[in-house]
Formats: structure tokens, C-alpha cells, sequence
């Protein structure tokens, strides 16, 4: 990795691209440390320092806690994204949209960033609301609601469009690039709650035991995390020979490249979204809960209660957030791979997998062996998010990254280098034609 990207220094259009997306990363880093117009920021940090927004709050870098004018991030853009990809099942008009070339996805790009600054709006005035009911607003009145509705809409819009400036003239993904920064900027303080709690002031043989726990946490999770990005089934594929004109072409033999965590970080994201969304709601429109057993239910949605001793009614929060993990990957898998429409095409092409017929059989095939690697793909995704979980209920090592940070940061890297070298690639073949 850092073979690459020494040789990629080497290359002005790619150097030019790291430097580029350094400095957007710089701006809206920065970004992230003005404070919102009339809005309390240390009586809004207090409020938020329920478990409900640890999510978003690693999302934005802290932004989200500390209400500056990037509050809100990526999350409406992310938000948004997922909802059109759900949309493309539902809406036969935005499947074909989004099969239609470039300029499908051009109109897709753009119902997209509509749809997240409409949801930009939504969740600011929200949150203006919520603020105004807990007098957590330095001035009431509809001017300065006005503003602050309008502060964090347009940070977030902004964002979005520094994150599509780095698509387009920086390396890597841009939303991608940014919520890699953001969970990374959390990580010097995560480390130094880990230091103050189990390192600092304790005998030596006590700080070395607690470094290396540490340290074999966060290094075998990573290492997980690598393996369950990168696993993938290769399902052989071979081409029969045919005449075209007067020769014989074809007789090649290819794959069908299945990832084994097909879904990525989305089943994750998705059902730590639903989890939290009831714990938001009642903190954000102080909703009463009079209920003993309803208000222990929404405490056990909480993460942080799961693997805590003492918190029974956490386990129906772990069981259910299980289940939509299980749920999510197979759906997300269902819409990112169609079986039928691989096994159409292999026949068109006149490929064939050996020892299966092709049409409904290799369709069956695939199903079934598709079937089978994601239940091996989630259960990794499960064991990869629970690591952090259950050190955090048994021994309240609070840190913002967990799992889901971490498949993101090591999804993120992985894909930023292999574009680079893909740059380096084509640069090299273009310098070779032009000699």
C-alpha cells in the first residue's frame, strides 16, 4: 500500500489529485468547528450525550454533538442514496433510469441530491424544533429559526458538493473519503478515554496487560475486517467456441466474482438506523414514556446495554438488531445481484458454468450458492460489529469507532488505493501507445 502510493506521488495528475482532496478535506474539516448562529453549543452537547446519537455523531466528526453548520454531513446524502436504491425495485421507471448509460445515472445523481436537501430540511427543522422545546436556542423568533434551518441545509448541501468535487477531480469516492475523515478525526480522543480509563495511573504490569488487550482488539478486528471485505467465490465461467467469419472465436474461460459480504457496511447501517430512530424521536420531541417496560425496551435498543451485566431487557435489543442485520444483508444482496439476469446474459454470450445447464439451472446455482456465502458474510459482518459492543457493555470502553466505523475505514482505503493503481494502470498503457 505504501509502495503505491509513493509511486503515485511520482505522477503530477495523481499528486495533484491526493493535494486536491487534502484540501477539500481540510475545509471541511475546518467547517466542522464553527458553531451554528443561536444555537447553545455546550447546552446542545450535554443533551446529546445520550447513546441514541453515538451513531451520527461518528458520522460527522463530532459535528453533529457540537451543532456547527456541518452538523448534519453526509447523512442526508447517505440517507437519500438508499432510499433511491430502494426506490429502483418499487419503481420500474428508475430501473430503467438507472440501465440507461450515463445519462441515467446523471438523472439519477440529481433526483439524489434533491431528495438530500429535501431531507436536509426535514431533519433541520426537526432539530430546530426539538432545540426551541428544550430552550436550548440562545434567541427564539422566526428569523433565528430561519437561519438555523437554512445554516444546516446548506452546510449539508455544501459537503455533498465538496464530496462529488473530490469524485470528480480528487482520488477515491468523495462521500466515501469524507466519512472516512470524519470517523478517523474521532479516533485520537477515543484513544485517549481508552488511556485515561485503563492505562493511565495504573502499576506497570497493569498498563502493559491493558495495551495489549487493546492493541489485540483493534488490530484482529481490523484484520477481520480486511479478510471479510476482500473473501469472495469465484464461480468459474467458460465460453464455447463458435465460427465468426472465417475463424473460430471464443473457448475462453472466465468467472463470476461473488463477494462473500455482499452487502458491505449497509446491513449494518441500516439496522443501527432503525434502532436508534425511536431513542432520537423521544430525546428530540421529549416524548413520555410511562411505561416500565417500554421505557426498558428503548433503553435495551442502546448498544452500549447489550453486553452490560444487570440489563436484561437489552438482549431483545441484540436479538432484534441480529435480525435486521440477517434481514438487511439479504435484502441489500437481492438488489445488487439478480441471478436470473446473469444466467440470461451467460446464455446470450454463450457462456456456460461447467457441469451446470445454462438458463434455470444456473440461475438455481447461483441462487444457491449465493444463499450460502452471505450466511457466511453476515455472520462475519455480526462478529466484526459485536467485537467493539461487547467490550464496551462488559468493560464501558466507550469509543465512537466500532465494527461499522471500521468496515467503512478499511472499505474506504481499499478501494482508494485500488483506483490509484488502476490511474497508474491506464497512465502507464497511455504513455506506452504514445511512444
Amino acid at each position: 500500500m505504501f509502495k503505491t502510493l509513493v509511486n503515485a506521488l511520482k505522477i503530477k495528475e495523481i499528486r495533484n489529485g491526493i493535494l486536491f482532496t487534502l484540501f477539500v478535506v481540510l475545509i471541511i474539516r475546518l467547517g466542522s468547528l464553527i458553531p451554528s448562529p443561536y444555537i447553545n453549543q455546550e447546552a446542545v452537547n450535554n443533551y446529546f450525550q445520550s447513546d441514541a446519537f453515538n451513531f451520527l455523531n461518528a458520522f460527522t466528526g463530532g459535528s453533529f454533538t457540537q451543532m456547527t453548520i456541518f452538523a448534519l454531513g453526509v447523512t442526508p446524502y447517505i440517507t437519500s442514496s438508499i432510499i433511491m436504491q430502494l426506490l429502483t425495485i418499487a419503481i420500474p421507471a428508475l430501473e430503467e433510469m438507472q440501465k440507461d448509460g450515463d445519462d441515467g445515472r446523471k438523472r439519477m445523481t440529481a433526483i439524489t441530491r434533491m431528495v438530500s436537501v429535501i431531507l436536509a430540511v426535514i431533519e433541520s427543522i426537526g432539530l430546530t424544533i426539538g432545540f426551541n422545546r428544550e430552550n436550548l436556542l440562545t434567541e427564539t423568533g422566526f428569523r433565528s429559526v430561519l437561519v438555523i434551518i437554512i445554516t444546516l441545509t446548506a452546510g449539508s448541501a455544501l459537503v455533498m458538493w465538496l464530496g462529488e468535487r473530490i469524485s470528480e477531480k480528487g482520488v477515491g469516492n468523495g462521500i466515501s473519503i469524507i466519512l472516512l475523515v470524519n470517523i478517523v478525526s474521532r479516533m485520537p480522543n477515543d484513544f485517549k478515554n481508552l488511556y485515561d480509563m485503563f492505562v493511565k495511573g495504573k502499576d506497570v504490569v497493569h498498563m502493559i496487560y491493558s495495551i495489549a488487550i487493546i492493541a489485540a482488539v483493534v488490530i484482529l478486528t481490523t484484520v477481520l475486517v480486511i479478510i471479510l471485505q476482500d473473501a469472495e467465490r469465484r464461480i468459474p465461467v467458460s465460453y464455447a467456441q463458435k465460427m465468426q467469419g472465417r475463424r473460430m472465436v471464443g473457448g475462453r474461460s472466465s468467472y463470476i466474482p461473488l463477494k462473500v459480504n455482499t452487502g458491505g457496511v449497509m446491513p449494518i447501517i441500516f439496522a443501527s438506523t432503525l434502532l436508534s430512530v425511536p431513542s432520537i424521536v423521544i430525546n428530540l420531541f421529549s416524548v413520555q414514556v410511562k411505561s416500565t417496560f417500554w421505557s426498558r425496551v428503548l433503553q435495551g435498543m442502546s448498544s452500549n446495554y447489550w453486553f452490560r451485566p444487570g440489563y436484561g431487557y437489552a438482549y431483545i435489543g441484540l436479538a432484534l438488531y441480529i435480525l435486521l442485520v440477517v434481514f438487511f444483508a439479504y435484502f441489500y444482496t437481492s438488489i445488487t445481484f439478480n441471478p436470473m439476469e446473469v444466467a440470461n446474459n451467460l446464455k446470450k454470450g454463450g457462456g456456460f458454468i461447467p457441469g451446470i445447464r445454462p438458463g434455470k439451472p444456473t440461475q438455481e446455482y447461483l441462487n444457491k450458492v449465493l444463499n450460502y456465502i452471505v450466511v457466511i458474510g453476515v455472520i462475519g459482518l455480526i462478529i466484526v460489529a459485536l467485537i467493539p459492543i461487547f467490550f464496551n457493555g462488559r468493560f464501558s470502553a466507550d469509543v465512537s469507532f466500532g465494527g461499522t466505523s471500521l468496515i467503512i475505514i478499511v472499505g474506504v482505503i481499499i478501494e482508494t488505493i485500488k483506483q490509484i493503481e488502476s490511474k497508474m494502470v491506464v497512465r502507464n498503457y497511455n504513455g506506452f501507445l504514445s511512444e
